[in-house]
This record gives C-alpha cells, sequence and structure tokens, in this order.
C-alpha cells in the first residue's frame, strides 16, 4: 500500500458538511467515488485533517488515503482535480511515510470568517461572507479577540451537540483585519476547535463590535463556561477553513 497527502480546496454551499453521514451530499463522499473510479473499483476511504459543518468553505483541507499501487503524484493529483466535481479542487497531491495521518498527527489549524459591513449586502460575496451592517466598536471587538489568546476551557462557547469531555483548546492568535471599506477578516488559528466554537466566538464578537457588549464579556464567558453568555452562532458561510500545518513535516517521502 502507498499513502498519500492531498490538500483540497472546496465551497461548502452545498455540502452537508466533509465527513461522510447519512443524508446529505458530503466532500468526503465525493472524493472516495472518484478515487474508487481510478483505483478500478476497488473502495478507497480518506481521512480528513478534521470536520467542516454544512455551509463551511475551505482553501486548505488536508486529507489522506492509501492506494494499492504507487502513482505519480502530480498524475494523481490532475486525475483527482479534473474527475471532482466544480466545487471541489484538488491542489496537491504528494506521497507520504505510512505513519502519517491528517487527523492525529500534531498540527495546528487557521480559520477565516469573512463579515461584510456595507449598508445593503455585496451580492457577490453573498456565498462567502456574513452581512453585519452598522459595527460601531471595532476597537473594542479587537481587545475583546485578544481576550480568546491562550489555553482555556472554552465550553462556554461550545455548540450543545459536542461530544468531547475535553474542552481545553490553545488559541495562538486571533486576528481582525479591515481588509477594504467594507469588509472585515476574522483569522483564528489553534491546535483545534470545538464544535461550532468559532462560529460562536464570531457570534459573540459581533455582538461587541456592535457596542452592546463590553470586550471583557470574554473574560466572563470564559470563566463561568456558560453557553448561555456567549453570543449567537455566526453562519457557516463566512467560515473557511485556510490551512493546516503539521508540526514534523517529516512525513513527506
Amino acid at each position: 500500500m502507498r499513502r498519500y497527502k492531498a490538500i483540497i480546496a472546496y465551497d461548502g454551499t452545498d455540502f452537508s458538511g466533509f465527513q461522510i453521514q447519512d443524508n446529505g451530499r458530503t466532500v468526503q463522499e465525493e472524493l472516495e467515488r472518484v478515487l474508487t473510479r481510478l483505483s478500478s473499483g476497488q473502495a478507497i476511504k480518506i481521512h480528513g485533517s478534521g470536520r467542516t459543518d454544512s455551509g463551511v468553505h475551505a482553501l486548505g483541507q488536508v486529507v489522506h488515503f492509501d492506494l494499492a499501487t504507487a502513482r505519480d503524484p502530480e498524475k494523481l493529483r490532475f486525475a483527482l482535480d479534473t474527475q471532482s466535481p466544480d466545487d471541489i479542487n484538488v491542489l496537491a497531491v504528494e506521497a507520504v511515510d505510512d505513519t502519517f495521518h491528517s487527523r492525529f498527527n500534531p498540527h495546528n489549524k487557521r480559520y477565516q470568517y469573512q463579515l461584510t459591513t456595507s449598508r445593503a449586502p455585496n451580492p457577490l460575496t453573498r456565498r462567502t461572507s456574513f452581512h453585519v451592517p452598522k459595527l460601531v466598536a471595532l476597537d473594542e471587538m479587537i481587545a475583546a479577540a485578544d481576550l480568546l489568546v491562550g489555553t482555556h476551557d472554552f465550553t462556554g462557547f461550545t455548540a450543545s451537540g459536542a461530544t468531547v469531555e475535553d474542552k481545553v483548546r490553545t488559541i495562538t492568535a486571533v486576528t481582525i483585519i479591515k481588509t477594504s471599506e467594507d469588509e472585515l477578516s476574522l483569522s483564528f488559528s489553534g491546535n483545534g476547535f470545538l464544535y461550532k466554537q468559532i462560529r460562536n466566538m464570531v457570534g459573540t464578537l459581533i455582538k461587541v463590535g456592535l457596542g452592546k457588549w463590553p470586550a471583557s464579556r470574554i473574560s466572563e464567558i470564559i470563566a463561568a463556561q456558560n453557553r448561555d453568555l456567549a453570543g449567537p452562532t455566526a453562519p457557516a458561510h463566512g467560515l473557511c477553513l485556510m490551512e493546516v500545518n503539521y508540526r514534523d513535516d517529516r512525513e513527506t517521502t
């Protein structure tokens, strides 16, 4: 068997998430269908660095899979890319050691959430950006974002459907950048995120940006570990998985 690592991008609008499930179209299902066809009908399973929820996009999702015979990585990438649906792109493929695992090898992820702040929604960004006019407290919003950085129990920002018991995570950076007169980019980097954690943090930061809460609300939510104190869950379509960086790159052969 030969193991391959791939970096993929997808528009999550028409997907029910990355991972295969009982109902709805998924990224994993589409890619496995193509790989099975390229492997003369032999079923191939792919493993992702993590799930993305329904409607969430990706520019740097990492997956791995095993093939019975060695393939030229670029030819394999080209075949995967051209035979996948238009809302999936295969950006890179490389052969890796069979000890590499896209999910379990230590890594950090960076997500980005896009906000449009214009008076009227921009029809060209409606699938990738959440429209929030009247953000009047950007400095307070930035101060609130800084309070998310560090190792904390993020129970207060976790959706009720989370199944993991350990809710301690480390966020290494949160930045809010005004990319144009009417656009904000919120970037979150860390060693992993809980179910809907980023979207719940964004919903809370928006409340701060609207002038409804002070920046200190973040510290209160973390200390109380109470989801009811945080803001609403921001919509999925503004969120994108930008990159997955592995701490040990020696898996490449």
